[in-house]
């Protein structure tokens, strides 16, 4: 019998250190640098993200992620339950939140 070569897949995500340890063989850095490099890059998104931020940060050719404000939402009452047909409810308030949203550009896209 012949043996057959098995590619070695992962159903998991790569854990942080697997992704830095290929990086660094990658482009010869050390798994310090790449690591500190990821780093700034966090706090650069927390900054642009922040209040005093413009809300939007973009890695170019990757992703765009952006801030978005959810508004206020008032309380209702005598609203119908959709598990319970025929039934109402009351809606409790919900106050506004900021939500973060994540879109992959063209050249993420092109790698699936």
């Amino acid at each position: 019998m012949a043996k057959v070569a098995s590619k070695k897949t992962s159903a998991k995500a790569p854990t942080k250190s697997e992704v830095l340890a290929s990086i660094a063989d990658a482009t010869g850095v050390g798994k310090k640098e790449v690591a500190a490099v990821l780093e700034a890059l966090s706090s650069e998104i927390k900054k642009s993200l922040g209040n005093k931020g413009t809300g939007v940060f973009t890695i170019p050719g990757l992703v765009k992620i952006a801030k978005q404000k959810v508004p206020a939402r008032p309380a209702r009452k005598g609203v119908p339950n959709p598990f319970k047909p025929g039934e109402l409810m009351d809606q409790a308030a919900r106050p506004a939140y900021n939500k973060v949203k994540v879109r992959a550009l063209k050249n993420l896209k092109s790698y699936v």
